[in-house]
């Protein structure tokens, strides 16, 4: 290895070509920069970088082979005040290392102070004490992987954590659980295949960093948001072990993943870094070029612009900080043949100086790259910083996280009184948030629960966050939960308790999955997964936040009804569509959408009598949606300025859409009839009359029992003919409390 040849500035990180590795690393402060190889023993070997271009320092080593564990040590000005921070003491990661080794053990030695006085310099040697790049071999078979590239309107997320989904799982070799491997095992595809899941989305893997402050506590940094290596998957998930092989194994879950038709969607934190705020670790960005990567406070370059909560922000609107970003979505891309992304607070990479833009750099970056503006691209629309709440704000390409979704449709089923009109708003798309973008119903990820928050069977079980095992006596974690306990805080023996509980669930589950936009159910919540109201479990690496497949057998009946409720929005375009409701006659997958209640909105145009030619609509069944009123009749703009209302229902015209499964135009009759209750007493609703349909089938009723239900859908697909279940055109109908009706009709 005595041989250094000048190698290329690019591209960043190493590439090992089948002979040798070229490195390149960017860094505009540092006056010299080492590059330092280590063997098996540990034992380092330094090799100065002596080509510079454009501020990238380079060189190529043809003797150096995958495995190859190495890092960087950059010589240049310590002066914290103008905002440089170099330490040739400690050993850095490479910002585009592919696979990291080892993890840090959270020694003195990795910062750049001495504990106790912050102005000081540490001068101890790191590099025992610290995980190390690894060179990676770029090769793979394939074996002509193609990914599914399935629409929005067809998708339904999975939101997963690589550990926690198969930890105990016993179905599971044991060396598989908690890992790459585990999560595209054959009795995990089958379980998403049940379930109607299209796409999973993993929270975070790109290498990540366990808080000093949790190891030392006994915790973990179990969700992830720490990252430090943006083009690593983490080492912690790998069964194949951390020395590159990790990348084989990532790549070995997509492809298996794709096979079964399911693409593979990355929870992603490019905000902020695992290095914390000045009083943090030196583990890599901050000793390249601090200045550079990081947003620093003007007038006293020693502190970081804190944006996330976590002590530091990138600094996007830099070129390199830019270009690492853009790199790094592009490789997951290319070379990892993922199929989208979720970006962590992605207000704060909208932020060009303060405030959120929506035209920054980034954003025109994204939209222009034929690589990443063809993947799906999902936005957690906001900050912890000023004006931070974007939903809504996004740029056309984007889909977002619906807040307002989430709080809404919990709102409504524990029954405060804010009105039905945002309700049925969240329920057709959200129009008033995404169309006058140009974006379509599914530019609203809808989802009730996420890994942050309650569970769902918390959700129904808990008034107030019990996050005593964080260590944090129960200060962390949000205190609005917009959740109902159903009367006892906790688990509870009493059956009508629990029949109640049971019965909200499925409402939400049955708002979720109807509702038009893209559903994201959280694994675990199919089945009832509890994490005894922890809201927060950002650091439990343990069962509280692991899957109990147990679950699975004790709520049969659960994931049952959300694998059979999952497959009747798949099985009919209805629930599905392309477009926003017009609330006017026509086919229904065209036209626009509609904004405020009793407006231009998803309640029903004002002018909603005329067709889009302007020829009056006699039959109000003609429309593409009708909301209606307990005694059937078309809802009113009264109806809507109800406050307290509670109570709703809806028909859905499936007549004359094109069937998506059949070539051509096929035309299918599919029509629905969606009866919502949170009222805490029964509600005497009418049937529309026969004009809308003259008979129908209940197929869904979320107060039956699991027997009941599983009788009503008659498996996936399948529904009951039975003449108990046909309903007649203005025959009455009770919705009992707190239920969700949806009807069929027949003729």
């Amino acid at each position: 290895m005595s041989q250094v040849w000048p190698g290329s500035p690019y591209p960043l990180g190493a590439t090992f070509d089948g002979s040798g590795t070229n490195f390149a690393i960017f860094s505009e402060v540092a006056e010299r920069v080492e590059l330092c190889l280590f063997d098996a023993a540990g034992t380092e070997r330094r090799i100065e970088l002596r080509e510079r271009d454009a501020f990238v320092w380079h060189a190529y080593l043809p003797a150096v082979l995958p495995g190859q564990r190495y890092g960087y040590r950059v010589h240049g000005p310590h002066d914290p005040a103008r905002g440089h921070r170099c330490n040739p003491s400690k050993l850095l990661l490479d910002p585009y290392a592919k696979a990291v080794d080892g993890e840090v053990d959270w020694d003195q030695a990795v910062f750049g102070y001495n504990f106790g006085d912050p102005d000081s310099v540490n001068t101890a040697d790191s590099a025992p004490h610290m995980m190390k790049s690894v060179v990676i071999s770029p090769f793979f078979d394939w074996n002509g992987d193609r990914p599914p590239r399935r629409p929005y309107h067809e998708t339904v997320i999975y939101e997963a954590h690589v550990r926690g989904l198969t930890m105990r799982h016993e179905g599971l070799p044991e060396e598989y659980r908690g890992t790459y491997a585990g999560v595209a095992h054959p009795v995990m595809i089958d379980h998403y295949h049940r379930l109607g899941v299209t796409a999973i989305e993993l929270l975070p893997v790109h290498q990540f960093v366990h808080d000093e402050h949790l190891v030392r506590r006994g915790l973990r940094n179990y969700w992830g948001y720490n990252s430090i290596a943006f083009l690593a998957p983490h080492n912690g998930y790998s069964s194949a072990g951390g020395d590159g092989r990790q990348v084989q194994e990532f790549k070995s879950m997509v492809r298996n993943l794709h096979e079964a038709g399911i693409e593979v969607i990355l929870d992603v934190v490019y905000n902020h870094t695992a290095e914390g705020n000045h009083m943090g670790p030196m583990l890599c960005f901050r000793g390249i070029d601090n200045q550079a990567y990081y947003r620093l406070v003007d007038d006293d370059q020693r502190y970081y612009m804190d944006y996330t909560g976590t002590g530091n922000s990138m600094r996007v609107r830099h070129p390199h900080v830019l270009q690492l970003i853009m790199d790094s979505l592009r490789y997951w891309v290319t070379e990892m043949h993922v199929d989208g992304f979720r970006f962590d607070l992605a207000a704060t990479l909208a932020r060009e100086f303060y405030d959120v833009d929506r035209l920054s750099s980034f954003f025109d970056l994204v939209q222009q790259d034929p690589v990443v503006s063809q993947v799906k691209l999902i936005a957690e629309p906001w900050d912890l910083g000023e004006g931070g709440y974007q939903v809504g704000n996004f740029p056309p390409l984007w889909t977002e996280w619906n807040g307002k979704y989430r709080d809404t449709v919990r709102d409504f089923w524990r029954g405060q009184d804010h009105g039905i009109a945002e309700f049925a708003s969240r329920l057709t798309g959200s129009s008033d948030l995404y169309e006058s973008s140009g974006r379509r119903p599914w530019a609203s990820i809808n989802f009730i629960t996420a890994h942050d928050g309650f569970t769902l069977r918390d959700l129904v079980s808990y008034n107030d966050k019990h996050n005593e095992a964080n260590g944090e006596e129960n200060r962390d974690g949000s205190d609005d939960n917009r959740s109902w306990n159903c009367g006892v805080e906790g688990p509870s023996d009493d059956p009508v308790i629990n029949r109640l509980r049971g019965a909200q669930a499925r409402n939400l589950l049955t708002t979720l999955l109807l509702s038009q936009g893209v559903p994201m159910l959280v694994a675990g919540d199919e089945m009832g997964r509890t994490q005894h109201g922890n809201n927060n479990a950002y650091c439990q690496d343990t069962a509280v936040s692991w899957l109990d497949w147990a679950d699975a057998e004790r709520n049969a009946d659960l994931v049952e009804f959300t694998a059979q409720v999952a497959h009747l929005r798949r099985a009919h375009p209805v629930f599905q569509r392309r477009r926003y409701f017009q609330g006017e006659a026509g086919r229904g997958s065209t036209g626009g959408g509609y904004h405020a209640a009793g407006t231009r909105d998803a309640a029903g145009d004002p002018n909603a009598g005329e067709q889009p030619g302007g020829a009056e609509t006699s039959d109000p069944a003609a429309k593409d949606i009708v909301w209606l009123r307990p005694d059937g009749s078309e809802m009113s703009d009264t109806d809507w300025e109800s406050g307290t209302a509670r109570s709703l229902g809806c028909y859905l015209n499936g007549h004359g859409i094109p069937d998506p499964n059949a070539l051509g135009e096929a035309i299918v009759d599919d029509s629905f009839l969606l009866f919502f209750n949170a009222h805490h007493e029964p509600i005497r609703f009418v049937v529309p009359p026969g004009n809308f349909g003259t008979t129908w089938e209940i197929i869904v009723d979320t107060r039956s029992s699991s027997a009941e239900i599983a009788a009503m859908l008659g498996g996936v697909g399948a529904y009951a003919t039975d003449a108990e279940q046909v309903i007649k055109a203005e025959d009455p109908l009770e919705i009992d409390a707190r239920a969700t009706l949806v009807l069929r009709r027949v003729s």
